[in-house]
């Protein structure tokens, strides 16, 4: 399994990325809203602790069940990802997260009841996840370049059909029970809550696409919401 503890710096992540999070498109927020957003950044990269890790491994996709069978865990991964995951030779599952200490930075400004502040946070949480499992890719398309193969888009429990349920067969598969420090609980949710975990498929002839509405079904997504106000 490869597992890598990463920076703020790392994530390269700029303020319109978390602006865009927090549903302005490609607006800016007021001036107070920027101030608020630059504080914390300076705030976050002092304690930020982001991680991933994943490994790759065989597998059996199905396309009549829509199914993927590895390590002895079968998924009903539906429609959409196993259309997207033909033609791999191999699976890289991954947990990538923006760690405890992100964590404990949220729940203390949830004491201070700053509002604003907390709506800045959830989403800068979000785009750390997201940042963090594009480093993940980074690494393992370096990892698998030297046999000439390829990687597809990230596919997660919860998303395009794939079942939340199945989070917990998915972390099962891990060498370690709790991979880069994330849990679940009963209902599948990943703690710390900033957390991403999927699938990838690799090999010669995958395809990487670029996300669109057209390709996930996930209604309460922003980028949906933003995209229907736009038209």
């Amino acid at each position: 399994m490869t597992e890598h503890e990463l920076s703020f710096d790392d994530l390269n992540i700029s303020p319109h990325e978390i602006y865009e999070q927090m549903g302005y498109g490609e607006n800016l927020p007021d001036n107070d809203v920027v101030a608020e957003t630059e504080d914390i950044i300076q705030e976050v990269k002092g304690l930020l602790r982001p991680r991933f890790c994943f490994f790759v491994s065989g597998g059996v996709l199905d396309t009549g069940t829509r199914t993927l069978a590895a390590r002895g865990f079968h998924f009903n991964i539906g429609r959409i990802i196993t259309r997207q995951l033909r033609d791999s030779h191999a699976y890289a599952f991954f947990v990538a997260t923006s760690g405890a200490e992100f964590e404990e930075f949220q729940k203390k400004l949830k004491t201070e009841n700053d509002m604003v502040r907390i709506f800045i946070a959830d989403a800068m949480g979000s785009v750390i996840a997201e940042k963090t499992a594009d480093c993940m890719e980074t690494v393992l398309q370096h990892q698998i370049a030297g046999r000439g193969w390829k990687h597809t888009n990230r596919f997660s429990p919860g998303y395009c059909g794939w079942h939340v349920s199945e989070q917990h067969s998915l972390f099962s598969m891990f060498p370690k029970s709790n991979p880069c420090g994330v849990t679940l609980t009963e209902s599948s949710l990943m703690m710390p809550i900033k957390s991403v975990s999927g699938v990838i498929g690799v090999g010669e002839n995958v395809r990487k696409l670029e996300y669109s509405c057209g390709l996930c079904d996930y209604e309460k997504c922003y980028k949906r919401r933003a995209r229907k106000l736009s038209n």
